[in-house]
């Protein structure tokens, strides 16, 4: 059992445990302030849609449509859950 449990983490934390939905809802909500950047660990990228609230919101938009479609994955590779 304890192999198993070995096996399965790995795969799970990857990308740091991340979920396509919690992303999904940050980008929704506070999109503008790049948080959902942060979330999937792109700092630089947050830091940059924070000062410039989201590219005016065109930035924030664009990053909606890609979670959405799975093209905007977390830094460490794939969510760990998805829609």
């Amino acid at each position: 059992m304890i192999k198993q449990t070995l096996k399965k983490a790995p795969e799970a934390t990857e990308a740091g445990g991340k979920s396509q939905v919690v992303a999904l809802v940050l980008a929704i909500l506070v999109g503008g302030l790049g948080i959902h950047r942060f979330y999937l660990g792109y700092t630089g990228i947050g830091i940059v849609q924070l000062l410039t609230l989201g590219g005016c919101g065109i930035w924030a938009l664009i990053d909606l449509i890609r979670i959405i479609t799975g093209d905007l994955k977390p830094k460490g590779g794939e969510y760990a859950k998805k829609l």
